[in-house]
């Protein structure tokens, strides 16, 4: 699929391709949530919750 239908489906509730964008994501995700050299849980799911809210409010 491509990466601006998936985003579409996204911004319209479609938890799977919310889903499917997490996964593309997560290692980005998982690198930022390094702190000092320790991963830090916390800061992946606030990250994580960041992300979706900036999937719902981007502009196509």
């Amino acid at each position: 699929m491509r990466f601006k239908d998936l985003l579409l489906q996204a911004k319209a509730g479609d938890e799977k391709a919310f889903g499917e964008l997490l996964i593309m994501y997560r290692p980005l995700l998982l690198k930022e949530s390094i702190v000092d050299g320790v991963f830090d849980e916390d800061l992946y799911q606030e990250l994580c919750v960041v992300f979706l809210k900036c999937v719902r409010k981007f502009r196509i």
